[in-house]
């Protein structure tokens, strides 16, 4: 029998993988550059606080019952399965574009789940993976819809104009891809019935966290600065609903800080500099792509930041890096837990299905993108 101790140690390991890794990798890199006061300079205040904010915000309105009730609004009109699958895949392609790819599957693979629940193991499968592959490509159309594109946005300091002219071609063949996909389904009449009417919970809540929302955005466009938003999220949180404090994702943020002082240790280093600037030179699109099949495409792109000015190659390339393996993407395995936590799920069918769909995806996209961004 394992000791509760140890029990907890192996759970976190398995939930925070990513998170360990990254802080070895900024143990084992301070040993190699002493720390110092310079460690500072690594890391992106204005990223790390807008990424804090985005998630209580977003945390914010789930609780209020936005989501809830969007949903059930729209999946009352599915007629039968197919549209149903369609309608539960482009809640999450284009609510990833503003609640981020980790938040739509949060909240719309549990749904999934649901309202599936009477249809074959093989169909839930299906649709749960292509509302993983729904979030991970409809997330890359904005600078706010998933983590690596909001450092990166910051990075290369991009204008939004200049992102949206950059990402939304890809978008939308993608959201053309996945349209074709949902044809797969069966068609099949399916009357829904919800346990309850979903409400919102608070209106005035509502206005705040919309209110919220919006100097968020305002934010990431340069318009206000980042130390009053975050004062003003921190700030209601306390008045209204401390109990956000715990739905932010601390894990993410001390992985992009270990990231940060890992990267800013080895780009000191003028041999490691040089050595990777030259290997992906002219290559950080597929780079960016095959980094992010093993270590997940945040990671990659903090990590490729370092070493090359080619902005638009990398968000791209780590935006289809999110396709491919299950660790492409940390949202993928937030989808994953999800599937696999319902009673009626089967783990082995939905690897085999995430497998096929992701690899032809990947493969379909990346051959767009470099016919597309030569």
């Amino acid at each position: 029998m394992t000791h509760p101790i140890m029990k907890g140690i192996l759970n976190f390991l398995k939930s925070e993988t990513v998170l360990v890794i990254a802080a070895l990798a900024a143990a084992i890199s301070a040993c190699i550059v002493q720390p110092s006061m310079e460690y500072l300079d690594y890391l992106d205040f204005r990223v790390l606080a807008l990424l804090f904010c985005l998630m209580a915000v977003v945390a914010g309105l789930g609780r209020v019952g936005v989501f809830q009730v969007v949903s059930q609004s729209l999946l009352r009109r599915a007629a039968n399965i197919r549209i149903l699958a369609l309608v539960l895949v482009l809640l999450c392609f284009f609510s990833a574009m503003l609640i981020t790819n980790d938040v739509a599957l949060i909240t719309f693979v549990p749904l999934a789940m649901m309202v599936l629940a009477l249809t074959d193991p093989r169909t839930i499968a299906y649709v749960v993976t292509l509302q993983t592959v729904a979030a991970n490509l409809g997330s890359m159309l904005t600078p706010v819809g998933n983590p690596q594109n909001l450092y990166l946005f910051a990075y290369y300091h991009m204008t939004v104009r200049s992102f949206l002219e950059l990402t939304l071609p890809l978008t939308g063949f993608s959201l053309l891809l996945l349209i074709a996909a949902t044809f797969f389904v069966k068609v099949r009449a399916i009357e829904l019935r919800f346990p309850y009417r979903a409400r919102i919970g608070s209106r005035k809540q509502l206005a705040m966290f919309i209110g919220l929302f919006l100097l968020c955005l305002l934010t990431v466009l340069g318009l206000m600065h980042y130390l009053v938003t975050t004062a003003a999220v921190v700030l209601s949180l306390l008045l209204t609903n401390r109990q956000l404090f715990r739905r932010i994702d601390y894990g993410l943020l001390l992985t992009f800080i270990s990231f940060f002082i890992f990267v800013g240790n080895m780009s000191r280093i003028e041999a490691v500099r040089s050595l990777v600037a030259e290997t992906i030179a002219g290559k950080e699109l597929v780079a960016a792509i095959l980094l992010s099949q093993g270590i997940s495409n945040v990671p990659a792109a903090v990590m490729l930041s370092a070493f090359t000015q080619a902005s638009q190659a990398l968000v791209i390339g780590t935006n289809l890096g999110g396709l491919g393996t299950l660790v492409a993407s940390l949202a993928s395995l937030i989808s994953f837990k999800q599937y696999s936590k319902q009673k009626n799920s089967s783990v082995p069918l939905y690897l085999a299905i995430f497998t096929v769909v992701n690899l032809l995806m990947l493969l379909i996209l990346t051959g767009f993108a470099l016919i597309w961004y030569p």
